[in-house]
């Protein structure tokens, strides 16, 4: 494998530190300790030539190299996906439901990429173009993706200082007041969503009905559908979080990320794309209000 970055350890090492640790906050290669992780796993770490372990200490001197994944029996998912935007760093793609953005299967968004992006010719692409962030399985929308290392370093710094808006939209249940922020925690840690009540329907199903904006001001793991959860509005068709209200089935979850703004990481030009949330939230919302008023005649 092709040696991509090395690291002498110059300073002395006073205390015990792991390796992950030690070239997650030394290696801008990679934007998170989880990241660093998998590298391990993998054995794309060498310290001295011999593979990193994650219990590995470091110590002043060791040679730290990163390994080019090998992506020569890389299979791509021939599964076609629209491309919003696309240059020779980044690109921006609308996600379908139901599929993972990545992770340790073939049917994968990051599997699909190469059938759906053009190969970068900079000299820092990656041989296979890698998600900058994470949505939901279930949740569609706008992702944007990194093409070189370069790119996504500065897209880990911008979602790192909170530079990146991004909108959703959710068809919840109940009736949320009009304008409001969440800030319930999420897994212990501080957690903040602003909200904006489009509309709201007659449901014969869930009593009412109501089409949301979300503004996510952290960026915490299902944030968005624990925060609506807790405020006692759950989104329709969460299997996970639903408030013990019974689920809505085989249409998937009503969550889409519509629009994202942020700055281009090589030319920093203000980028700003949106897209309308899926039809199918307009269609159970009115199918639901003239259920209910069929009900009453």
């Amino acid at each position: 494998m092709k040696i991509i970055k090395k690291h002498i350890v110059k300073k002395e090492i006073k205390t015990l530190v792991r390796a992950t640790e030690y070239i997650h906050e030394n290696f801008d290669y990679f934007k998170t300790k989880s990241a660093v992780k998998k590298a391990l796993k993998k054995h794309h770490i060498l310290i001295n030539g011999e593979i990193c372990l994650t219990g590995t200490h470091i110590k002043r001197g060791q040679l730290i190299e990163i390994l080019e994944e090998n992506t020569a029996n890389f299979k791509i998912f021939k599964l076609k996906i629209p491309v919003i935007f696309e240059d020779e760093f980044i690109a921006v793609i609308n996600k379908p439901p139901g599929i993972s953005v990545s992770g340790n299967y073939f049917k994968t968004v990051q599997n699909a990429l190469p059938f759906n992006l053009k190969k970068s010719a900079q000299k820092d692409a990656f041989p296979v173009p890698l998600p900058a962030h994470r949505l939901d399985n279930q949740t569609s929308g706008l992702l944007i993706i990194a093409k070189t290392r370069t790119a996504r370093i500065h897209l880990g710094k911008q979602f790192e200082e909170k530079n990146i808006q991004k909108k959703y939209n959710a068809v919840v249940i109940g009736t949320p007041e009009k304008n409001g922020i969440i800030s319930f925690p999420v897994n212990g840690k501080n957690a903040l969503t602003r909200y904006e009540l489009v509309k709201t329907e007659k449901s014969l199903r869930n009593g009412y009905l109501s089409l949301i904006n979300l503004y996510p001001l952290t960026g915490r793991t299902h944030q968005l559908r624990i925060h609506c959860e807790q405020s006692g509005f759950p989104i329709l068709g969460d299997k996970l979080y639903n408030g013990g209200l019974p689920v809505f089935k085989g249409k998937g979850l009503f969550l889409s990320a519509t629009e994202i703004a942020f700055n281009h990481p090589v030319t920093e030009k203000s980028l700003k794309f949106l897209i309308p949330y899926p039809q199918k939230f307009d269609t159970v919302i009115k199918r639901e209000k003239e259920r209910y008023f069929r009900s009453k005649f």
